[in-house]
């Protein structure tokens, strides 16, 4: 009986991340917020990175209150809906980190986002201007999801995928990390806990929808205030 209501919740909660999903991009391409507005604040800065398919505003839940702490939040319009390669990309926020001379900085990221990071981090980051992470509903170890599914910027996200593999053998940058997840992830069957990260489990479930959590936004807050 516990397995049935088990499933039963889980695809409730399916159901929502969904809704909340298609309200977000919605909400997203309707706002008159420009990432300019972002800027001011006295604070250490903060680089913001959607998952795949989001822009910047998909964060907003989390963002927003962050700004009004007086956080400088950082977004790369260059992105777009972030669909290009990790590599690439990371390659493109390092360059951004340089250009603007950005120090110690925490990244602020969703899914795919905490992939750029992490790659940025260990990879791209030789005067160690990024300090820490807070990563949401990131799958660090890949999902075994990612191999049936038919466009290949999803198919990059299986545990087999060579970044992934990469990643997961960069143990030393998993302290300066944390991922922060859900009981329950539809597109992370894994789950996002990360070995020698700090990991915060949030009672509720949903790839997407955690963001607009205030479980998430605390312990958000928390790690950027570390």
């Amino acid at each position: 009986m516990t397995r049935v209501k088990d499933l039963l919740r889980d695809a409730v909660w399916w159901a929502e991340d969904y809704a909340y999903a298609i309200a977000w991009q919605v909400r997203g391409f309707l706002s008159r917020r420009a990432p300019d507005d972002y800027l001011s604040g006295d604070l250490r800065p903060i680089l913001v990175l959607p998952g795949i398919w989001e822009t910047w505003s998909f964060l907003r839940p989390i963002i927003d209150p962050l700004h009004e702490h007086g956080h400088p939040l950082h977004v790369l319009t260059s992105l777009g809906r972030n669909g290009r390669p990790v590599v690439r990309t990371a390659e493109d926020v390092a360059a951004y980190l340089a250009e603007h001379d950005l120090r110690d900085v925490v990244v602020v990221a969703h899914s795919k986002g905490g992939l750029i990071g992490k790659y940025v981090m260990t990879e791209l980051d030789p005067e160690g201007r990024v300090d820490r992470m807070v990563a949401v509903s990131t799958p660090f170890g890949g999902s075994r999801y990612a191999a049936y599914l038919p466009l290949k910027s999803l198919r990059s996200f299986s545990p087999r995928d060579a970044t992934t593999l990469l990643l997961s053998g960069r143990l030393e940058a998993n302290a300066r990390i944390t991922s922060v997840y859900g009981l329950f992830d539809p597109h992370i069957p894994e789950g996002s806990r990360l070995e020698g990260a700090t990991n915060v489990r949030i009672e509720t479930g949903g790839h997407f929808r955690i963001l607009g959590d205030q479980g998430t936004l605390k312990a958000v807050v928390k790690a950027v205030s570390a």
